[in-house]
């Protein structure tokens, strides 16, 4: 029986190949404009309020992963503590921030919610001791995932496709459309499924991009559906050199647009400052995003890119 390959709605040729790799590393996908470190003096023009350790919080742990606490509830997205994002450790993909969090210190934890199987997003060792610290967490994981953890002795894994939803008294989880691909060997390129996620607890309305390219039709269908988010976590880095990054990453200036798509009332920043992925300078997100939310006019009060390690109230 054939296994299903997934595609995205509204892009074709997104895949890349080894080709593509070697192209782009030998400099034939360079921006005929290279970018440069910002200006040494700097600061982005806005930052957190102060904390309130009472209300609802969520705080960047590195690269995708954040802890969100809301309602009683503490979720996790795309947890990776690992030194490298790869099947073996290469230097080039060796983590340059530590996690803000030790593993053995995180409270409880209710929901992990994956995006997709790429290394830097599902890393088997930080699911293996999550899973041994807090066996009764519920796995939220793209459609073919649930296997790779059944594998590893997990069985709490849901399953959710896009626009599905998994409900409990205290939250509900659904499945949203994100622009990407997946494969973690040669062999299984597309075999899983991508998505973002949309949480609903205690009021409150949070939306997890996932990994993501841009596209003018999944971002303004999911602010028609949910009208306006507290907060969302949409990345901000690896979207250098354009030609070969745009199709699956968002630029900050993209990020601000999917900002603006799903009406969030505050963003922060997230896929950036953790490991290098791609060519921009590691300090240049955030003074792209405050050029796009300056071209934009937006108040840059709403879409912070915090240092890790920073709680931010919601």
């Amino acid at each position: 029986m054939r296994r299903i390959r997934f595609k995205n709605a509204h892009i074709e040729h997104l895949r890349r190949n080894i080709l593509d790799v070697v192209l782009w590393k030998t400099g034939c996908y360079d921006d005929p404009h290279p970018k440069l470190p910002p200006p040494a003096s700097f600061c982005y023009p806005a930052s957190p309020k102060l904390l309130n350790q009472e209300e609802p919080k969520a705080v960047w742990i590195g690269h995708s992963t954040y802890l969100i606490e809301v309602g009683g509830l503490a979720i996790l997205t795309d947890p990776v503590w690992d030194s490298y994002c790869s099947p073996i450790p290469l230097r080039s993909l060796k983590r340059i921030t530590e996690p803000a969090i030790a593993l053995s210190d995180l409270p409880p934890i209710d929901f992990v919610l994956i995006s997709h199987n790429h290394y830097d997003h599902l890393d088997a060792k930080t699911v293996a001791i999550l899973h041994r610290f807090h066996p009764q967490i519920q796995w939220i994981v793209p459609e073919g995932l649930s296997p790779w953890f059944t594998k590893r002795g997990i069985a709490n894994v849901v399953e959710l496709s896009w626009w599905k939803e998994f409900g409990t008294p205290q939250c509900t989880l659904t499945a949203v459309p994100a622009q990407h691909f997946s494969g973690r060997t040669l062999w299984d390129q597309n075999r899983t499924h991508w998505n973002g996620y949309v949480i609903q607890a205690a009021h409150k309305q949070l939306y997890f991009t996932g990994d993501t390219g841009y596209n003018e039709k999944d971002f303004k269908e999911i602010g028609q559906r949910f009208r306006s988010f507290d907060l969302s976590l949409i990345p901000i880095g690896t979207y250098v050199p354009k030609k070969f990054m745009q199709p699956v990453h968002v630029s900050p200036r993209e990020a601000v647009q999917i900002h603006q798509d799903v009406h969030s009332n505050l963003s922060l920043g997230m896929h950036w400052n953790t490991f290098r992925l791609s060519d921009e300078p590691d300090d240049r997100p955030p003074y792209d995003l405050y050029l796009a939310m300056r071209e934009k006019k937006l108040p840059f009060e709403t879409f912070l890119p915090v240092e890790i390690g920073t709680y931010v109230n919601f």
